[in-house]
């Protein structure tokens, strides 16, 4: 009697506790289940069409034929050697809803055609937030083409891509369109025409980065309110294109043996361009064509035909404590303006500056200018090379040193560095 006063009829009470655990149970949503998808040539978008939002799509070894199209949140998980395989037509992976991750996979074999955006993985307007991690991408047109969604992100793929004679002809690697707030991450990039094309868009990261034969490395387009930092450029035509693009981040990249330039900027506005090294026989580490209010410092050009080729239609930027070492000319600037490079009583440091430091204070004690008039009437003029040893070009540049005011203009470093930044002295380490 006093143990049903106290807990009360204990059948009651264990009858009651089962229906509220039944009731807990039919009232919460049903969780998604792992499905294993078979290897066959229908069963990959069978198996998606029936999926709830949520699924995770296990991949087993074998072929699946594309084209396959995702258009509900889902996890596509692949083995090693599990590969969607688009027989050469269209666009063979297709993700078209939000959430979706899509890694360890191997896609390959998309149809060739420019006009129809052909490619590997191809992420709609309605993808956002997706995830494009760790897989392997062969012989598509574009490797993984964002249209439009918001905050995707591409991460850890290999992408190797068309090797098409004519170059025109080839797919980027990743391409980018409207996308703001993604992210293309720590890719290895090989082959097709731009390893990163992007335009039209903002608040994108381009990060960590391995590109090598290609036309550009970078190419950036209409693009603003974004960075490019820790890439590596090796090998390809261009590294790193920066087009009428403004408030931009390049920080930290490597251009290695590039062909024709390092770095090229056109158009590209108040941005921040620094710690990027440019070495190995390129053509020009760096070129500036009508680009404006930039910082560009501390940044590492060596080993180039031209160090730094610098149009008369580019003004306000501050160029200090970069390092010129090496270049067969520092600066090449055809223009009659005076333009100042040190800020704050910081220049730039230049191999080929035979001056003294009396004063001890790490600073030249004369300005430093990369070129002379006899510079710009060779670069007018090619064919004056002919008399760059003559009596007379000796006598006028020996009345330049002598007379500075008969300087045409062009690019002065009145605090240049007697030895390397520091920060160029680490990473030299």
């Amino acid at each position: 009697m006093r143990y049903r006063q106290k807990y009360g009829n204990p059948s009651v009470a264990l009858t009651g506790g089962f229906l509220l655990l039944l009731a807990v149970c039919l009232s919460a949503p049903l969780l998604a289940q792992d499905r294993t998808v078979l290897p066959g040539a229908r069963s990959l978008q069978r198996a998606i069409d029936q999926a709830s939002p949520g699924d995770r799509l296990l991949l087993q070894d074998g072929v699946y034929a594309g084209a396959v199209v995702i258009d509900r949140p889902l996890e596509l998980l692949g083995k090693s050697s599990s590969i969607i395989d688009g027989g050469g037509e269209g666009r063979v992976l297709t993700v078209a809803a939000p959430d979706v991750v899509v890694r360890g996979v191997t896609v390959r074999n998309s149809g060739t055609s420019l006009a129809t955006e052909d490619s590997g993985i191809f992420v709609t307007v309605d993808g956002d937030r997706a995830l494009i991690d760790a897989n392997r991408l062969d012989h598509n047109l574009i490797g993984v083409y964002l249209k439009g969604p918001e905050k995707a992100v591409v991460r850890r793929n290999i992408i190797v891509g068309s090797t098409d004679p004519h170059v025109n002809d080839r797919g980027n690697g990743v391409q980018l369109w409207n996308t703001p707030g993604s992210m293309v991450e720590d890719n290895d990039i090989r082959y097709g025409r731009d390893g990163i094309f992007v335009t039209t868009s903002r608040n994108n990261i381009f990060r960590g980065n391995r590109l090598r034969d290609l036309r550009f490395a970078i190419h950036y387009m209409y693009t603003n309110d974004s960075e490019v930092s820790a890439n590596r450029s090796t090998g390809n035509h261009v590294g790193y294109a920066l087009m009428y693009s403004d408030r931009l981040q390049i920080i930290d990249n490597v251009s290695d043996g590039d062909r024709d330039r390092g770095l090229f900027f056109n158009y590209a506005n108040n941005s921040d361009i620094r710690g990027n090294r440019v070495t190995g026989g390129t053509e020009k580490c760096v070129f500036i064509y009508n680009a404006n209010i930039n910082r560009i410092h501390g940044n590492y050009f060596s080993d180039c035909r031209i160090g730094i080729h610098f149009t008369a239609g580019s003004e306000r930027n501050q160029m200090y404590e970069n390092a010129f070492v090496n270049n067969r000319t520092q600066v090449k600037y055809v223009g009659t303006r005076h333009i100042e490079w040190s800020v704050d009583g910081r220049g730039n440091y230049w191999s080929d500056n035979p001056a003294f430091d009396l004063d001890d204070d790490g600073i030249a004690d004369q300005p430093y200018r990369p070129n002379d008039l006899v510079d710009q009437i060779v670069w007018r003029h090619p064919m004056a090379k002919l008399l760059l040893n003559s009596p007379a070009v000796q006598v006028l540049r020996w009345a330049q040193s002598e007379f500075p005011t008969l300087h045409p203009g062009g690019v002065r470093d009145s605090a240049p560095l007697m030895e390397l930044p520091q920060q160029q002295v680490l990473s030299n380490g």
